[in-house]
């Protein structure tokens, strides 16, 4: 966010910035979504929605788990929230007191981290090696688990690194955390459609069903759609855990826009081409953004299997400074240097527990795409 926000700041003074920063499909919500929500409001339904979510919705969701995962939720067992984040703060708010734990591999989203310290809790992160894919060692997640540990947080697609994990990994993962029933696991399944490799998805509740009662599915519309303003996010899981959530959200937001949700069903239930479109662009543009940096001396750049991030190692390129002057130390340094000199917008590393990288989202047209990669290869070619 501060990221981007640099960025605007730069092209209100009329600077022209590529800004790569946020997570945000540059594919605009079908129409047939859109149509949905305009119907919704001529109905009527714009008044007060019930805290989960309207049954319509909830009906939706719980066919979308079903067609996608396997996964077979009766209409308890589903929240639908604010977004991914409103959930995610639901489920920890819930569950957290001061001085539990939670388990995040990093590199790793930081409202985990984040949320999880706004409770009192204590973010415990097992680091996760470019060379293993950024998939976590299983016997380090256990190790990690304490008597104070309440979740343990995974993400596939990740955000940042794009990792994909395959079943037989989260296999591994279940077997490591099957011993430890206190600890609740979170699969936050965001960026599920958008694997590039043809691999399949593999979420841990369908994985390893006799986990499922310990499990929390996370999804939604934002990234699948192209909805990130609609605020749609939804989850799956045990009723007694949803009702716990349920309570949290409702005195803290309340329920979702009746006029989102009908756009949400609209697009969980409705045409699914744009998804395989989506799916196939980005794989395209991450594979030509990730060979253009990868060629940087310095830098090292592997095609992400998911999502749409590319996620550079750039240890190569500090100790120097910036063709404007600036000291290279760190990351941050970096991606401070290159939207002030080269004006392309990128999150640094440090800011998901991976120092030395870059995260450069390949949301954007490929006009864009190419002209940051051309000002990207120019701006480390004049480092001093």
């Amino acid at each position: 966010m501060a990221a981007a926000q640099r960025a605007r700041a730069l092209r209100a003074q009329g600077i022209d910035v590529i800004s790569l920063s946020l997570g945000e499909p540059d594919f605009a919500t079908p129409a047939h979504v859109i149509e949905a929500a305009h119907a919704a409001a001529l109905r009527g339904e714009t008044k007060y929605p019930p805290v989960d979510g309207t049954p319509a919705l909830i009906a939706a969701v719980r066919r979308k788990f079903a067609r996608d995962s396997g996964l077979h939720f009766a209409p308890g067992d589903v929240i639908v929230g604010h977004g991914a984040r409103q959930i995610i703060y639901d489920a920890l708010t819930a569950t957290l007191e001061p001085g539990c734990e939670i388990i995040v591999p990093a590199p790793y989203w930081n409202a985990y981290p984040l949320i999880a310290r706004m409770a009192g809790a204590v973010p415990v992160f097992v680091p996760c090696r470019a060379e293993d894919g950024f998939l976590p060692d299983p016997e380090a997640l256990a190790a990690a688990v304490t008597p104070r540990t309440r979740w343990l947080v995974l993400n596939f697609p990740n955000n940042p690194s794009g990792a994909v994990c395959p079943p037989a990994h989260m296999e591994a993962i279940a077997a490591a955390m099957r011993p430890h029933g206190h600890v609740w696991i979170m699969a936050d399944d965001m960026y599920e459609h958008l694997i590039h490799d043809g691999s399949a998805h593999a979420t841990m509740a369908a994985v390893a069903p006799d986990l499922a009662e310990r499990t929390l599915t996370i999804s939604g519309v934002s990234k699948t759609y192209a909805m990130t303003g609609w605020r749609i996010g939804f989850a799956g899981g045990p009723a007694r855990l949803i009702r716990a959530m349920s309570q949290v959200q409702g005195q803290s937001t309340g329920g979702v826009g009746p006029v989102a949700q009908a756009a949400a069903v609209a697009a969980l239930d409705g045409k699914q081409d744009l998804v395989a479109e989506m799916r196939h662009v980005y794989g395209a543009r991450s594979r030509r953004v990730a060979a253009a940096l990868d060629a940087i001396p310095g830098v090292n750049c592997t095609a992400p299997a998911g999502a749409f991030y590319v996620f550079p190692a750039i240890a190569g390129l500090l100790g120097r400074r910036s063709p404007g002057g600036r000291a290279i130390a760190s990351d941050a340094d970096f991606a401070t240097a290159l939207v002030e000199e080269a004006h392309v917008a990128a999150v640094h590393g440090d800011a998901f527990g991976a120092p030395g990288y870059l995260r450069l989202s390949t949301a954007a047209a490929d006009a864009a795409l190419d002209e940051a990669c051309r000002r990207i290869v120019a701006f480390c070619a004049a480092l001093g």
